[in-house]
């Protein structure tokens, strides 16, 4: 476990648990904050022992509500490393699944956080929303994940209007998997990773390379025939042997991530 004032990272192999730890700004990122996921991610990145990493908040009245006004407005602009918000959104090169426990208001750059992940679940009560119009901005990059993402008139709808909405409307629009009971969070967040681990990490990582890199090609025809380079490795790898065998033997694999 490590922890820093803004960002707690603690390890769990094969998982990377992320923690925004500002609940007195209701976990409003700033630049301290930014730089601290970045490396977290980075680690994570770079680490293979790790497979899965989670991003969440402090408390339960917000996940993140996206960047800190008031340093912003000292500093006159904003601020980043170049992984992007919370050190996440422009990691495109990421093939490792990121899955967001959203336990209160995701809104603004937290929303981005929320697309930015792989999978998300969700109290009842979270907030979500986009209200940069009316603070006299725009969601920047999170906008581009939304017209991908959701039709184009729900993106406009949230993007236009800023307003906040419920965790149900969200869950219409797909932007997260599942609404959980505040009581059963926990319980639910260890159900989901423990299913995601019973998959081999290289297959989770050539899953998400295809899905990702597959949608950007023009044509399904040429997706298939592309060349994926987790996908490849995958193939290559033990784990796809002890996967057979364990099929065949009717035993539970053991993952090497090799």
């Amino acid at each position: 476990m490590s922890s820093q004032e803004s960002v707690l990272v603690e390890i769990n192999d094969p998982v990377m648990n992320v923690t925004i730890q500002r609940p007195e700004h209701l976990n409003a990122i700033n630049y301290e904050t930014h730089v601290n996921h970045s490396e977290a991610f980075d680690r994570f990145a770079d680490d293979p022992g790790l497979s899965l990493a989670t991003i969440t908040g402090t408390g339960t009245r917000a996940f993140c509500v996206g960047t800190d006004l008031k340093e912003r407005h000292e500093r006159g602009n904003d601020l980043m490393p170049e992984s992007g918000f919370a050190g996440l959104t422009r990691r495109f090169e990421l093939n490792k699944p990121v899955v967001g426990l959203v336990k209160g208001g995701a809104i603004g750059g937290g929303l981005e956080i929320v697309l930015a992940c792989d999978l998300a679940i969700s109290v009842e009560h979270a907030r979500f929303g986009l209200p940069e119009p009316r603070v006299g901005l725009a969601a920047s990059g999170g906008l581009h994940r939304l017209s991908r993402y959701i039709p184009m008139k729900h993106a406009m709808e949230i993007a236009l209007n800023g307003k906040l909405f419920d965790a149900q409307k969200a869950l219409s629009y797909g932007l997260i998997n599942k609404i959980v009971k505040q009581e059963d969070f926990k319980k639910e967040t260890t159900n989901l990773l423990e299913s995601l681990m019973e998959c081999a990490p290289l297959a989770l990582i050539a899953t998400k390379q295809m899905l990702m890199q597959g949608k950007d090609i023009s044509s399904l025809k040429k997706a298939y025939q592309t060349k994926y380079t987790a996908y490849e490795k995958m193939l290559a790898s033990k784990d796809a042997s002890e996967g057979t065998r364990a099929f065949l033997e009717k035993r539970k694999p053991v993952w090497r991530g090799s």
